[in-house]
């Protein structure tokens, strides 16, 4: 099964939708602050999802860098 996490990445907080094939949500979007408890929060329902997954989120500027250094 392949999921596809896409992030939505603004200054202080994102939006994050989890979706499947033709659509289907895994989880509805929510939004993510930048802190260290909701990114590892994130870290884990990724890691608990069955099958591939796919993170996508734009570069924008620096306000990406901290979800990619988890």
């Amino acid at each position: 099964m392949n999921n596809a996490v896409g992030i939505d990445v603004s200054k202080n907080e994102s939006v994050v939708n989890i979706l499947r094939p033709y659509g289907e949500v895994v989880i509805s979007p929510f939004k993510l602050h930048h802190t260290s408890t909701e990114l590892m929060q994130l870290v884990k329902i990724i890691k608990e999802l069955d099958g591939d997954t796919k993170v996508v989120l734009e570069a924008t500027g620096k306000y990406h860098l901290p979800i990619l250094s988890f």
